[in-house]
């Protein structure tokens, strides 16, 4: 079996999170089998369409599987550890995480305009754009800080330290 490994990402709200793990999983995936996860705190997500058979079937409570030709959903009314999804998902090489602070992965904090210095505790980087000056800031020893619009750098320092799951 080929090594797995994750890196979570985390950051403000419309801090461009998505926009970069999007880029990341668009180049990623021309060499390896990319999964993502993202958390949903606010729980505004819109997975299914009220009417549709799937959307009753997951009214119902129970884990619910639909599958097609093209792709398989997934949809679970209970809340699952990373080790959970790591299972259910299976098949990937690089695991990219948008949110869920709590788990205990590598993390870039995405930040534009302003650093929210809290994000410091729970991160190994930051990736940042012009809009933010650098020097208004103590980022603390050991915090790498990365180019938000240099995708290759950002890969590069995932490839260095991903964790192994």
């Amino acid at each position: 079996m080929s090594k797995r490994v994750a890196v979570a990402f985390t950051g403000p709200s419309n801090s461009g999170k998505t926009t970069l793990v999007e880029k990341i999983a668009q180049i990623l995936i021309k060499e390896r089998k990319v999964a993502i996860i993202k958390n949903d705190p606010k729980d505004k997500a819109k997975f299914d369409v009220e009417g549709k058979d799937s959307y009753k079937f997951s009214q119902t409570g129970a884990e619910v599987v639909i599958t097609s030709p093209t792709r398989t959903t997934y949809f679970s009314q209970r809340e699952k550890t990373l080790d959970d999804i790591v299972s259910m998902i299976n098949d990937f090489d690089i695991l990219l995480v948008e949110g869920l602070k709590t788990l205990p992965l590598p993390r870039i904090a995405v930040f534009r305009n302003k650093i929210d210095e809290s994000y410091f505790v729970c991160s190994e980087a930051i990736a940042i754009d012009d809009s933010i000056n650098i020097t208004n800031y103590t980022i603390p020893e050991g915090v790498d800080i990365l180019d938000l619009n240099n995708i290759t750098q950002i890969i590069e320092w995932i490839n260095v330290h991903a964790k192994n799951i």
